[in-house]
C-alpha cells in the first residue's frame, strides 16, 4: 500500500484514500481493467490466490528441468489484473504490422514497463514500485520496488539495476550527453540514491511536482546491470571494449553498448516486459516477440501473464498496406496507423476479414495542427507571424465543419487546437477562440495589417512587394486532404499556399533546425499536458513545434537561439512555476493561465480534433476494452493492458 507522507498530489491521495476504504470492507469486487498489488487485491475482495498457474509450454520446460517452477518465477506480491471480459486462454500468435525500426514506438507501447504506471482510467498505480513516498517540497521521491521481479533470464531485478541506469548510463557523457528532460528540475539532473536492495530515492535540487506523472510515462529508470556491465568501461578495460567494438563493426565502445542495450535489435538483452524479442527488427521482414517466462503479473485466478505466446510484426511500407492487411484478416489487433479516413473501408470488410472495429477516444486536440514558426528566418514573415491578427485571420479562414465532414466522416469535433474536452484542464474559451468560419473578418484583419495590394493572380503582397506566400512543411503520412482544403481557404483570402510533403526524418531535421515557415502535425498529448507540455510552451525540439529558436535560447541559457517576446516568455515562466510547486491546486491554476494566453494569442491553429481512433480487432481476439482514452503520454495501447489480451479458441 502506498504511503501519503507529507504532500502527494491530490489525485494520488484520493486514489490512495479510496483504496484504503474499499480494502477495509473486504466486500468489494475487483474492477475490470484495473491494476492491483496482490496484497491489496486480497484485502479488497477477500479472495485469496492460493497458487500460481502458467502456460502449458512453460510447464513442459519446468518438467524438463529447464525452468524453475512458476511460484519461484513470480514475486510474492505480483501485480494482479482483472481482465476486461473474462479469464483468458493461453496460446496463439498476435499478428500486427509496423514500418521497421523507425516505428519502434509501436512494439514498445505494447510492452513498456515504467516504475509507476498509468491505469486505464488515467490514474497512477503501482508497477515496478509497489508503493512510494513524496516529500512535502516535492524534491524527493522514494520508491519501494516489488521484491522478486526477475529479468527474462531469471536474474533478480533490484535497486542495482536502477543505480546502473543512473550512474553508468545517465552520468556517462558518452552515452548520455545531456540528462533526459523528465529527469531534470531547475536545469539540473536528479540524483538517485540506493537505500537498500529494494528501495531507491530520487532527489532533485529544486521541487519537481510533475515527476511522478512523467515517470509513469517515460520512467524506464533501469537497465540489466548483470548483462550490460560487460560492455561498459566501469567494469571492463577500455582497450578490451574498443577491441570488441571493432570486432562487431563499431568505431567506439559506446556504439557497441547502445546496440547491446537496444531491446528491438538485441535478443540477448534481458527484459522485464511481458514479451521478449527473439527475432530482431533488422532481420528479414518480420520481427518476433515471445512470452517472457519470468513475467511478474497475474490475472485474478493466479494465471501468469501474458496469455498470448507470441507477437509478430510484419514489415509494410505505408498506411495503405496496413489497411490491406486489416481488411484481408491478417491483423489480429492494431490501433497504430489506423486512420479514420479508412473507417468506411474497414467497416465494409468486417465480415470478410472476421474482425470488429472499435472507436477509442484520442487525446488529440487537433488532427491537423498548424504551427507558424515564430522564429522563421524570413524577417518579413517573422513580423507577420508574430502579429496575432495574422494568426487570427488564418484561423478564421478555415471552414472546420467542412473539413470534418469531408475528411473525418463528421465524427470529429470542429475546434481550435486546445486540450481535449475530457482533460481535467480543459478550457472552453480556448477551444472556441477564433475557431468560427468567418472569411469576411479574416480579410478585414489582413487589410488592417496593411496587406491590401495584390499581384496579378490576386494574391496579397507583402510589405516588401513580394507575393505573400506560405510553404507548409508536412510529413508524407500527414492527412494531405485537409491540407489541400486549408490551401484553398487561405488562397481565398489572398494568401498563396504551397504544400511541401517530406519524409518524417527530414521533417524532424528541418523543424528542429528552424528551416521552415509553417509545419503541420497532430496535437496529441492533449489529455494531461503536465506530463509533457510540448505544444503549450517552448519545451523541447521536436516535430510539431512553433518555437525552435526560443527553446534553444532557454536550453543554452541565452547564449544562442532567440529571446522570446513577453507573452511567450510568460508561458515558460508559468511552466517552471508548475514544476516547482508541490500543490495540485496551484498547478491547475497556473495551467489555466497558460490556456488563457493561448486563447488570446493562437500560437497554434487547429482544425478538427477529438477524432475517434479506429482499432481493428479480430472477433476471437478478446479482453480488448470497447472504450479507452488513448494518448502518447498514456503510452496507449499500453493502458489497455495487452498482457491480458487473448485469442479465444473455444
Amino acid at each position: 500500500m502506498k504511503i501519503c507522507k507529507g504532500f502527494i498530489s491530490i489525485v494520488l491521495c484520493v486514489v490512495l484514500t479510496l483504496g484504503v476504504v474499499t480494502m477495509a470492507s473486504g466486500k468489494e469486487d475487483a474492477v475490470p481493467g484495473k491494476y492491483y498489488n496482490l496484497t491489496d487485491y486480497v484485502r479488497l475482495t477477500g479472495k485469496k490466490i492460493s497458487k500460481f498457474n502458467e502456460a502449458p509450454q512453460l510447464s513442459e520446460l519446468v518438467r524438463q528441468g529447464k525452468l524453475p517452477s512458476v511460484d519461484q518465477r513470480i514475486p510474492k506480491n505480483p501485480v494482479v489484473i482483472k481482465p476486461w471480459e473474462e479469464l483468458g486462454q493461453y496460446g496463439g500468435t498476435w499478428r500486427r504490422v509496423w514500418f521497421g525500426l523507425s516505428d519502434g514506438a509501436g512494439p514498445w507501447k505494447l510492452a513498456a514497463e515504467t516504475i509507476v504506471f498509468w491505469s486505464s482510467d488515467g490514474k497512477i498505480v503501482p508497477n515496478i514500485a509497489e508503493r512510494w513516498q513524496v516529500s512535502k517540497d516535492a524534491k524527493e521521491y522514494t520508491f519501494y520496488l516489488r521484491k522478486g521481479i526477475k529479468w527474462s533470464d531469471g536474474q533478480p531485478f533490484t535497486a542495482d539495476d536502477i543505480m546502473f541506469w543512473y550512474k553508468d548510463i545517465i552520468l556517462n557523457k558518452d552515452l548520455t550527453p545531456s540528462p533526459p528532460w523528465w529527469f531534470q528540475s531547475g536545469g539540473k539532473a536528479g540524483e538517485v540514491i540506493k537505500i537498500d536492495d529494494y528501495t531507491v530515492k530520487v532527489r532533485f535540487s529544486e521541487p519537481n511536482g510533475v515527476f511522478l506523472l512523467q515517470a509513469a510515462n517515460v520512467g524506464e529508470m533501469y537497465a540489466p546491470k548483470h548483462y550490460l556491465k560487460q560492455f561498459h568501461p566501469n567494469y571492463v578495460s577500455l582497450d578490451q571494449l574498443n577491441a570488441l567494438a571493432k570486432k562487431e563493426g563499431f568505431d567506439f565502445w559506446y556504439q557497441l553498448f547502445a546496440q547491446k542495450n537496444a531491446w528491438l535489435q538485441n535478443p540477448d538483452r534481458p527484459t522485464i516486459y511481458p514479451w521478449k524479442v527473439t527475432v530482431p527488427g533488422q532481420v528479414g521482414t518480420r520481427m518476433v516477440m515471445e512470452r517472457n517466462p519470468y513475467y511478474w503479473k497475474i490475472d485474478t485466478n493466479g494465471n501468469q501473464l501474458p496469455y498470448i505466446d507470441k507477437i509478430t510484426h510484419d514489415l509494410v511500407e505505408n498506411v495503405e498496406m496496413v489497411n490491406l492487411k486489416a481488411v484481408s484478416g491478417e491483423i489480429d489487433m492494431q490501433m497504430r496507423h489506423m486512420s479514420l479516413s479508412n473507417y468506411t473501408l474497414l467497416m465494409e470488410n468486417r465480415q470478410k476479414g472476421g474482425y470488429r472495429v472499435l472507436l477509442w477516444t484520442p487525446g488529440t486536440g487537433a488532427e491537423v495542427l498548424i504551427c507558424l514558426n515564430q522564429t522563421v528566418q524570413d524577417e518579413v514573415l517573422k513580423k507577420l507571424f508574430r502579429d496575432k491578427r495574422f494568426r487570427f485571420a488564418l484561423s478564421l479562414a478555415i471552414n472546420r465543419e467542412e473539413i470534418n465532414q469531408l475528411f473525418f466522416l463528421g465524427l470529429g469535433k470542429p475546434r481550435q487546437a486546445s486540450l481535449i474536452s475530457s482533460s481535467p484542464y480543459y478550457s472552453k474559451e480556448w477551444e472556441e477562440a477564433y475557431a468560427e468560419y468567418n472569411p469576411k473578418r479574416a480579410n478585414a484583419l489582413l487589410d488592417e495589417l496593411g496587406l491590401t495590394n495584390r499581384d496579378r493572380d490576386g494574391f496579397r503582397l507583402r510589405p516588401d512587394g513580394k507575393t505573400l506566400s506560405l510553404t507548409i512543411l508536412a510529413s508524407t503520412t500527414t492527412q494531405i486532404g485537409p491540407l489541400e482544403a486549408i490551401k484553398k481557404y487561405w488562397e481565398e483570402i489572398g494568401v498563396k499556399t504551397i504544400i511541401n510533403p517530406v519524409e518524417r526524418s527530414l521533417l524532424y531535421t528541418r523543424v528542429t533546425g528552424n528551416q521552415y515557415e509553417v509545419t503541420v502535425w497532430g496535437m496529441d498529448r492533449s489529455y494531461n499536458p503536465l506530463i509533457e507540455p510540448l505544444y503549450l510552451v517552448p519545451f523541447k525540439l521536436e516535430i510539431g513545434i512553433w518555437y525552435p529558436l526560443y527553446v534553444i535560447w532557454y536550453d543554452s541559457g541565452g547564449k544562442s537561439g532567440e529571446q522570446p517576446p513577453k507573452d511567450v516568455a510568460r508561458l515558460r515562466d508559468l511552466w517552471e512555476r508548475i514544476k516547482a510547486t508541490p500543490s495540485d491546486a496551484v498547478r491547475a491554476r497556473l495551467l489555466k493561465e497558460i490556456c488563457r494566453l493561448h486563447a488570446e494569442n493562437i500560437w497554434l491553429i487547429g482544425t478538427v480534433g477529438e477524432v475517434p481512433t479506429p482499432v481493428v480487432v479480430k472477433n476471437n481476439f478478446r479482453n480488448v476494452p470497447e472504450k479507452l482514452v488513448t494518448d502518447t503520454t498514456l503510452l496507449s495501447p499500453r493502458n489497455a493492458y495487452p498482457e491480458q489480451f487473448f485469442i479465444k479458441t473455444k
